[in-house]
């Protein structure tokens, strides 16, 4: 459904974001990233109290690919 839209600033949209206005089908954000994180280092919450006597994070990747993008379109 149309819309009417004021005036709009965009400060900053990072490489892997999109930005629309308006009437749209699909959108179709495309980048890829990979994170290594040892253990304990996505907690969310109030009170947590993680222990970790000893941790090591493997970031030896065999394969040159995970998931390709090149296509995705």
């Amino acid at each position: 459904m149309p819309a009417f839209v004021g005036a709009v600033q965009v400060v900053y949209v990072s490489s892997g974001a999109v930005f629309n206005i308006g009437d749209v089908f699909q959108i179709h954000p495309v980048s890829q990233s990979k994170t290594f994180a040892g253990s304990g280092s996505f907690n969310t919450g109030e009170n947590i109290n993680v222990r970790n006597d000893y941790s090591a994070t493997n970031t030896y990747d065999s394969d040159g690919i995970d998931q390709p993008i090149a296509f995705n379109v």
